[in-house]
């Protein structure tokens, strides 16, 4: 008797959310470096950009490894105020 197995690999793909906040409180360039170190050390961070300009800060993660709230704390770390936009 001839007993055949099937191996399958598993691929898991996880989709990359775009979250975006309004931030307050940074007046300088500089802040902009301290923003994007901070959140960038998150897990499922993939890429952060501070535009300092319109005040905005645009995340690329993994929701179900950090949530918005945990971008807003780790904002709040770094010394300033966000929170999601409406846009």
């Amino acid at each position: 008797m001839t007993t055949a197995s099937t191996d399958r690999a598993t691929t898991t793909t996880t989709a990359t959310t775009r979250t975006t906040l309004r931030a307050e409180g940074f007046s300088c360039p500089s802040c902009v470096a301290k923003i994007e170190k901070q959140v960038g050390r998150l897990a499922g961070v993939e890429a952060v950009t501070v535009h300092f300009a319109s005040a905005r800060i645009e995340v690329d993660h993994d929701e179900t490894r950090v949530s918005v709230d945990d971008l807003v704390a780790a904002v709040a770390k770094a010394g300033y105020t966000a929170r999601p936009a409406a846009f």
